[in-house]
């Protein structure tokens, strides 16, 4: 295929004229399809159905330590718990603190604390004339939104192939010491699907931080989001390695079930060393009595050890891996050799990122909504919604049915094509 930045004004108007029909033709679907959030489908949330069984009023509702789930206690989560998601985290049960369904929630109660009584008895944030937060990009949208809701200065950090820019996050973090902490989801990161190398994540735990109350926020949400059983990215374990380098404070792990059981009802923990974790306790202690214990034990007695979450797993896998194919099969058919498009096949997790011709992204989700297709919208995978080249668009295959992945692909890739004869033809 002709690259469209060779072809003549001529070539490109006759193609405008093309993509315009098909266009119109797109419109008269009335189609009414969301790919805007990395939500499972219904077949995915059927997969831990049968937790709804393994709990019913004839059953013993003590753990394995015999205190009763029902009633109040258990601060930090009970110990099977304890023990199942220290497994999926890589950390023993003494590390980890269980809470609720949700890791975004627990992200946001550390930020908060930290704003409010600061970090391991340093000076609380709000009380600092600046608190700034390294935010690798394109990334998380919701992770953007906390910082920005504490009022928190963000800095963009260019994502690399093997991680955040660490020559970058170094200089940053050594010599700024308003620089409190950077988010980072490590393993098939949101959206592009990049695990951290070795190095990378050696070079966080090496940190040599101006600030005593630096942390990194280390999202681990797909550590078993794998598309395929025989080729899997590996990440090295956070914790370890800043105990080997002598900084066994500097960072906050985070995971959950949420895209593993449901979404909803799930269970998230925070892993982190012993001094992180007392200070962390000292709030727990007046905001709760405990988390659901019940769901707890439910999703131990379902999954039973870190087995069977790999082997729930596979079959999400098994659905998620034709879609993502799908998608990144339409997008190397249709845009190859276009040279109006990139994008990273992953190995896991729930995105594919696209990164359009610069000035193209807002055209391209503006065209897809006007023909009945919500994508996450252009801008959101960078803070304050401002993506500098406008060219990221975050592709969620995860929800619609293959039907309707195949409509929202075909007109996606559409509105690439228009949107970048569009922008061409400026220039002619």
């Amino acid at each position: 295929m002709k690259a469209y930045r060779d072809m003549s004004k001529e070539e490109l108007l006759a193609l405008k004229a093309e993509l315009d029909a098909k266009y119109r033709e797109a419109q008269a679907k009335d189609l009414h399809l969301d790919m805007s959030r990395g939500k499972p489908s219904a077949e995915q949330l059927d997969l831990s159905m049968g937790m709804m069984d393994v709990l019913n009023s004839s059953t013993d509702l003590k753990d394995s330590e015999g205190v009763d789930c029902r009633n109040y206690g258990v601060l930090d989560g009970v110990k099977e718990a304890k023990e199942l998601l220290g497994e999926m985290s890589e950390v023993s049960p003494d590390k980890i603190i269980i809470y609720g369904n949700s890791s975004l929630n627990v992200m946001f109660d550390t930020v908060a604390r930290s704003m409010t009584h600061g970090v391991m008895g340093s000076t609380p944030w709000c009380k600092l004339d600046k608190v700034k937060f390294l935010c690798p990009v394109p990334g998380y949208d919701r992770h953007f939104a906390i910082t920005e809701y504490f009022g928190i200065e963000m800095i963009n950090i260019p994502m690399t192939p093997t991680g955040p820019d660490m020559d970058m996050v170094e200089e940053l973090v050594s010599s700024d010491p308003a620089v409190k902490g950077i988010w980072c989801v490590p393993k098939y990161s949101n959206p592009q699907g990049i695990t951290y190398s070795d190095e990378t994540v050696r070079r966080f735990a090496r940190l040599k931080p101006a600030a005593e109350d630096f942390r990194i926020y280390w999202d681990n949400a797909y550590c078993v989001h794998h598309l395929y059983d025989d080729d899997q990215d590996f990440l090295i374990e956070i914790l370890g390695e800043c105990e080997k380098a002598g900084n066994p404070d500097i960072v906050y792990k985070f995971c959950s079930t949420s895209k593993i059981s449901f979404p909803g009802s799930g269970v998230a923990c925070i892993a982190a060393s012993p001094n992180n974790l007392k200070d962390i306790r000292r709030q727990l202690t007046i905001q709760t009595i405990g988390h659901d214990k019940v769901n707890q034990l439910r999703h131990v007695r379902f999954f039973k050890n870190l087995d069977g979450i790999h082997e729930h797993m596979r079959k999400h896998a098994a659905i998620m891996r034709p879609k993502f194919e799908a998608v990144l099969d339409t997008l190397e058919k249709e845009l190859g050799g276009l040279e109006i498009g990139s994008w990273i096949r992953p190995k896991g997790g729930y995105f594919i990122s696209f990164d359009s011709m610069e000035g193209c992204a807002k055209s391209i989700v503006a065209k897809c909504k006007d023909a009945g297709v919500v994508l996450t919208g252009a801008g959101a995978t960078y803070p304050y919604g401002k993506d500098p080249k406008d060219s990221n668009i975050r592709i969620a295959p995860s929800y619609p049915t293959k039907e309707e992945l195949a409509q929202a692909t075909d007109l996606f890739v559409l509105c690439v094509k228009l949107a970048s004869v569009e922008k061409l033809l400026e220039t002619k």
